[in-house]
C-alpha cells in the first residue's frame, strides 16, 4: 500500500476527488481506499479536509480556511459507529439514528456543537442517506449469523443434497379477528378509527414450508405446545420418501424434552436444527403468515371462531396449491440464501 505523499501533485488531486465522489455514491470509505491503494486513514483525512474547505480544499496546495472542526479521526469514528452500532447499545431509547441524535453523539464524543443542517452536510459527505431500515432484534448476535449464513446452512444443504433430505423451514404465528390492515376511506383531513369489539376472536397456525414451493400446515384454536408441534411434525412426515431437515426458531415448544424423545423414534425420517436466536428475517415461513394475516385475514370481516377458523385453512391451502408463490418467498434478499 502506498505513502499518498509519494503521488505528483495533480494525480494526489484527482485521487482526492475521486474518493469523495466515490462515498458520497455510497461506496464504504475501506472499499475506496483499497481500491486506491492508500490507507484508510487517508481517506477520511480527505473527507475531513473537503468538510472543511469543499473541493478546493482537495487541491494539491489547499486554499487556507477555516479550521478543521471534524478530522479524519473523527470522521471515520461517526461513519463506522453509524453503519455499525445501534442506538441503543449507545444508550438511547430510540432505535433509529436521526441528525438530532448524531449532533447529540458527536457532542458527547467529541464535545463538538454542530447544528442540525451541520450533521446533514456531514452525514451526506460521508455518502451516508435517509434509508428505511430492516428490522431485526436488538438481541440478535450478528456473529452468530454469519456463522448460519457463511458455514451451518451450507453445511446442512450438502447433507441434504448427500442423504436425499428436504429442507422445511417452519414457524407457528396467532392470529385474532380484529387485526386490520391496508387502507380504508374517510374524510378528508381525518385519519380515520378503527373500533375493534371486545368479543374478539382467535387462533394459532403452524405450517413449514420449502425451496420447492412445498407448504405444510395445521391450524388450531389452543395454543402451540410441545405435544401439538409433535403432532405436526407427525403430519409433516407422513407419506414423505425423503427424509425431513426441518429448521425451526429456539421457541421452548421445539426444545422440550418429549420433542427430543420423539425426534429419536423417527431420526431416520426427520431431524431439527435451530435457526440463530432473535432472527426471523432468516425465516422463509414468516412470509407465509404475513401472506395470510396482511394480504388476506386483515381485509375480511370475521364473523366468529369457525369462521376464522375456516378462512385461515382456505387461505393455506390455496397457498399449498400455488408453490411458484412459495418459492417466491425465497427470494427476498435476506432470504435467497436457502433457495
Amino acid at each position: 500500500m502506498r505513502d499518498a505523499r509519494g503521488y505528483d501533485h495533480q494525480t494526489l488531486e484527482q485521487m482526492r476527488i475521486r474518493a469523495i465522489e466515490s462515498v458520497q455514491s455510497g461506496e464504504h470509505p475501506v472499499d475506496v481506499a483499497r481500491i486506491l491503494g492508500v490507507k484508510r486513514q487517508v481517506v477520511y483525512k480527505w473527507l475531513a479536509m473537503y468538510r472543511a474547505g469543499g473541493w478546493d480544499a482537495l487541491k494539491a496546495k489547499p486554499i487556507t480556511g477555516r479550521p478543521q472542526r471534524v478530522d479524519a479521526r473523527m470522521m471515520k469514528w461517526i461513519y463506522e459507529t453509524i453503519v455499525s452500532k445501534n442506538p441503543l447499545q449507545l444508550k438511547f431509547t430510540f432505535a433509529l439514528w436521526t441528525r438530532e441524535m448524531i449532533r447529540i453523539l458527536i457532542k458527547r464524543k467529541f464535545k463538538i456543537e454542530l447544528s442540525l443542517a451541520s450533521v446533514g452536510r456531514l452525514l451526506a459527505q460521508l455518502g451516508l442517506s435517509v434509508q428505511r431500515p430492516l428490522r431485526a432484534a436488538y438481541e440478535q448476535n450478528p456473529e452468530l449469523v454469519n456463522t448460519w449464513l457463511a458455514r451451518r446452512y451450507p453445511q446442512i444443504k450438502k447433507r441434504a443434497i448427500r442423504e436425499g433430505a428436504t429442507i422445511f423451514f417452519a414457524d407457528e404465528a396467532g392470529i385474532r379477528s380484529d387485526y386490520h390492515s391496508g387502507t380504508t376511506w374517510g374524510a378528508i383531513g381525518e385519519t380515520p378509527i378503527i373500533r375493534v369489539t371486545g368479543q374478539r376472536v382467535s387462533c394459532n397456525m403452524i405450517s413449514a414450508v420449502s425451496a420447492k414451493g412445498e407448504v405444510c400446515f395445521m391450524v388450531r384454536s389452543g395454543c402451540v405446545n410441545a405435544g401439538v408441534f409433535i403432532e405436526f411434525l407427525k403430519r409433516l412426515i407422513a407419506g414423505k420418501k425423503r427424509k425431513v431437515f426441518l429448521i425451526v426458531d429456539g421457541h421452548p415448544s421445539h426444545r422440550a424434552k418429549k420433542v427430543h424423545r420423539f425426534i429419536e423414534t423417527v431420526q431416520n425420517k426427520l431431524e431439527l436444527f435451530f435457526l440463530p436466536p432473535y432472527s426471523p428475517e432468516l425465516n422463509p415461513d414468516e412470509l407465509v403468515w404475513t401472506h395470510v394475516k396482511h394480504h388476506n385475514i386483515g381485509r375480511m370481516i370475521i364473523e366468529g371462531k369457525d369462521h376464522l377458523m375456516d378462512e385461515v385453512r382456505s387461505i393455506l391451502r390455496s397457498l399449498s396449491k400455488t408453490p411458484e408463490k412459495v418459492r417466491a418467498f425465497f427470494q427476498k434478499p435476506s432470504l435467497r440464501y436457502a433457495a
